[in-house]
């Protein structure tokens, strides 16, 4: 039986309520199902006192909100709903996983958590530590005094999505707190989701304690609200787009200017910009043909189906909601047992390198209606991008640095949604969808004097860019470091006579770059980072903060390793010290990741 349909055999359900449940929900879309998630959370909330059977909590007992953030969007969160329990007289504790200990979550009985999760199913950097504390020995043991809500922020198109948050609900409970809400999972569109978290958790919390439930809550942003945003973005209009590579690389990467003119934009390095792309009309034709749907099938009021799938919908990459309801629609019995829980390992390799148009292909549904596809669909995301300039340098712009994706597997020729959009398909002059992201966990220290160590291959430079902008225009004394990595030094060496004219002037104390394919043997940041493992001790005992930030699937762990090496052999530490010191430097916001 597939994981996605429910049955006598699998649930607790009769068989004709199983029928109707898999009737309902195979004509709910990703929308819709997140909405009755917090719908059922707010059932679960009312009926949780009487069937724990245990006493109220005290009405004086404060609630705890607590938050494990990367980026700053469950901080944002769970800022929002501190903010909001108090606006209706709730004692209101607001924090954050990376201080929480073990006394913390004894006296925390009252708990409303928020999480991201990033890579495959780790939790944020700075929750590290609370995470093993729930996973070891010295976990505490809780009771039924303790009540829990759980929500998780991810992308459903990762294999391991909103893990953490899973990991954190189940070990809760595991420890003997009492589940007061149903968890939920919010994809990257999580705004409207998280809002109705907040709704039903708050209120399960008044029923508790016998208070009235407040008002519907606002809109839950991720942060403070903007004139401009991910649903109100800023067109900005493209005023420079120059390529980053000579011509014999077989990479393409651009450095794009944009103007934030008249706009109020603000950001400091770190930030991040989000563009809302458009999908390739190429693509969405050929997904069209596949359909065999006409794009001028009308979709809203005065639109048509094409113009949709172009500025809507998420069109190419797929997630497991998306094969659910395709499952469902197709009846494909291939299709449902690679969505078995024992087919997980040929299903993550079915999937590499292919996008919804060859689910479509390899699993055809005969006269398909337009309405059935779109609620298979999730929203169109924006893409984040790291910001490549100081606002104190460049005033009315914002710099980026975009490698474009494109790449052939299964007999097609692929592209990354954004990258493409930019690269083909936007000139100077054009306007751009925009808005501004901000990352609190990835900033610059305050303290001028102090060093930096700023590791980024790639486009994973970036932000090192304007943290040199900054610190130029701030006339910063701490010294400057400089890992950089690419394929080939002649063709792949990004803003090369900016870096080398810095080091010039003194402001890049130091510079360090390893290109992998100049010789026989590969040679990676993780490698120099090594070479220079003395001098780079030195620096961390003096104070400095380290920054990474890059890719989070190869090179994120492996700089990782590298520093646990260097702080093991120069500190003369096992590695149970050697992590407990790069731990030490994640709590005092020493060691700064921004890997994607």
């Amino acid at each position: 039986m597939s994981q996605g349909r429910l049955s006598e055999s699998n649930s607790p359900l009769s068989a004709n309520q199983a029928r109707r449940l898999n009737d309902a929900l195979a004509d709910l879309d990703a929308r819709q199902r997140a909405w009755l998630q917090g719908y059922l959370a707010g059932l679960d909330a009312h009926d949780a006192p009487a069937a724990a059977e245990s006493p109220a909590s005290p009405p004086g007992e404060p609630l705890t909100v607590l938050f494990g953030s990367q980026t700053g969007n469950a901080e944002g969160v769970a800022e929002q709903a501190a903010e909001r329990a108090r606006a209706w007289g709730l004692d209101v504790e607001l924090k954050d996983m990376a201080s929480f200990g073990k006394q913390d979550l004894k006296q925390a009985t009252r708990l409303m958590a928020v999480v991201s999760t990033q890579g495959d199913g780790d939790p944020p950097d700075s929750a590290l530590g609370f995470y093993e504390l729930l996973a070891g020995r010295k976990a505490p043991r809780l009771s039924d005094d303790h009540r829990f809500a759980v929500l998780g922020l991810g992308d459903a198109s990762y294999e391991y999505f909103c893990e953490s948050g899973k990991v954190l609900d189940s070990r809760l409970e595991a420890l003997g707190a009492q589940r007061l809400c149903a968890r939920v999972d919010a994809d990257v569109d999580y705004e409207e989701t998280a809002t109705q978290w907040v709704d039903a958790t708050l209120d399960a919390f008044a029923a508790l304690s016998g208070n009235a439930a407040p008002g519907p809550a606002s809109d839950v942003s991720g942060g403070a609200v903007a004139t401009y945003s991910r649903s109100h973005p800023f067109q900005a209009e493209v005023l420079e787009m120059q390529p980053l590579n000579t011509e014999d690389s077989d990479k393409q990467t651009l450095h794009v200017e944009l103007s934030l003119e008249e706009s109020g934009l603000e950001y400091r390095p770190g930030d991040a910009v989000g563009i809302v792309p458009q999908n390739d009309p190429t693509y969405v034709d050929e997904l069209l043909t596949a359909l065999r749907l006409d794009g001028e099938t009308p979709y809203e009021e005065g639109r048509q189906l094409r113009d949709a799938l172009l500025n809507d919908f998420e069109v190419t990459t797929l997630t497991r909601p998306f094969l659910n309801h395709w499952a469902e629609i197709s009846d494909d019995a291939e299709l449902r047992r690679l969505l078995d829980e024992e087919s997980r390992d040929e299903l993550r390799e079915w999937l590499q390198g292919r996008h919804i148009i060859d689910v479509l292909e390899h699993f055809p549904v005969e006269g398909l209606e337009a309405d059935t596809f779109i609620r298979a669909l999730r929203k169109l995301p924006p893409r984040l991008y790291s910001i490549a300039s100081s606002q104190a340098a460049a005033p009315d712009e914002v710099h980026l640095t975009v490698a474009v994706v494109r790449y052939e597997t299964h007999g097609r020729a692929r592209g990354g949604v954004a990258t493409t959009y930019l690269a083909d398909r936007v000139s100077p002059g054009d306007q751009v969808p925009i808005y501004i992201d901000h990352n609190k966990h990835f900033k610059l220290p305050d303290d001028d004097a102090v060093p930096i160590v700023m590791i980024g291959p790639g486009t994973g430079v970036a932000p090192f860019r304007a943290f040199l902008q900054e610190r130029e225009a701030r006339g910063a004394s701490g010294d400057n470091w400089l890992f950089f990595g690419d394929r080939r030094r002649r063709s792949d060496f990004l803003y090369q006579a900016e870096w080398l004219q810095w080091r010039k002037t003194g402001l890049l104390s130091r510079l360090d770059v390893a290109f992998s394919r100049d010789q026989q043997d590969k040679v990676y940041v993780q490698d120099r980072l090594r070479e220079q493992a003395a001098t780079l001790y030195d620096w961390l005992q003096a104070g400095a903060y380290v920054f990474v930030c890059g890719d989070a699937e190869r090179m994120a762990p492996d700089v990782h390793q590298a520093l646990l090496d260097v702080i093991r052999e120069q500190g003369r530490y096992d590695e149970e010290a050697a992590a407990e010191y790069l731990r030490d430097l994640q709590q005092q916001k020493r060691y700064q990741r921004d890997v994607y």
